[in-house]
């Protein structure tokens, strides 16, 4: 046997051995657009009930750009910590693909090619991601505790900071990334602001905050970019996406027809899943 075929042989056995196989027996057959569900109207309800939503900890579904892929992060069972699972849609039909350890909650940036993860990132290569990486020194600071990053099609960053309950906002200039900035009280009021995700045109920032005049524990709200790029007060979601209990950590479908969003169940429990909305909602919602 020639030396390139030897070479070739042990290299396919060396990725056999090294590729992870993750069990789908946990989960139905699922086909069609989003997880095959049939989508909400403009009533917040649970997504894929029983599939993802279920009794214990689901939380920040996010679809990927193409709509290809989808992620949640759940605890419980034989997930000890929290553990991001991941579906990829491959001839009409969702497998799970992949499993790890979250550090950081998921965003994408518009394009796709780029998996936020808090302080850190993933970058595509081919059907897979890099290992994570840091933001470098100007986000990982010891004095602030990023738990969520959303970047826009020109490449703005919003993210919180639960070590000082703020969102700040950092832009980018000249191909230069500007120092973050703590956002005006429009966003940073109240007694717990966190979890922002900025629309790709950046025209409307959505992120859940506890403050005076909500409907029990942290709620969603709005602010519409204006005219002269200031942002537009804070507006309540409303009833018909807020509930008593805490509802939190807001995304819009990269396609842009609906909003997936926590909401925590039982206090008691722990029993937290993911609900989602018709993002129509954003128009009955924005300033005439």
């Amino acid at each position: 046997m020639k030396p390139i075929y030897i070479f070739i042989t042990l290299l396919l056995s060396a990725l056999t051995m090294s590729s992870k196989s993750y069990s789908q027996d946990e989960f139905p057959v699922l086909k069609g657009p989003y997880l095959g569900q049939k989508p909400p109207g403009m009533v917040a309800e649970p997504f894929a009930p029983g599939i993802i939503s279920k009794q214990g900890w689901e939380i920040e579904g996010v679809f990927s750009p193409g709509m290809k892929e989808f992620y949640f992060t759940t605890k419980g069972g034989k997930h000890t910590r929290p553990t991001v699972i991941g579906f990829r849609q491959q001839n009409n039909v969702w497998n799970k693909y992949i499993e790890f350890g979250r550090n950081g909650e998921i965003t994408f940036s518009p394009d796709g090619k780029r998996m936020h993860m808090a302080k850190g990132y993933k970058d595509r290569i081919g059907d897979g991601w890099t290992e994570r990486k840091s933001l470098g020194a100007m986000f990982d600071r010891e004095d602030w505790g990023i738990m969520r990053l959303s970047a826009s099609a020109k490449s703005s960053y919003v993210f919180d900071d639960y070590k000082n309950k703020v969102i700040r906002i950092s832009t980018l200039k000249g191909g230069k990334r500007q120092t973050p900035k703590k956002m005006s009280s429009v966003v940073n009021t109240g007694k717990w602001t966190a979890h922002p995700f900025i629309s790709p045109d950046e025209s409307y920032l959505i992120w859940d905050s506890e403050r005076n005049g909500g409907y029990g524990d942290s709620d969603l709200y709005i602010s519409f970019r204006q005219k002269d790029g200031a942002w537009g007060s804070a507006i309540n979601m409303g009833d018909k996406v807020n509930s008593a209990k805490g509802d939190t950590y807001a995304s819009v479908t990269p396609d842009g027809k609906y909003i997936l969003f926590n909401r925590r169940i039982d206090d008691e429990k722990d029993n937290t899943d993911i609900y989602w909305v018709d993002a129509k909602v954003i128009e009955t919602l924005r300033p005439k």
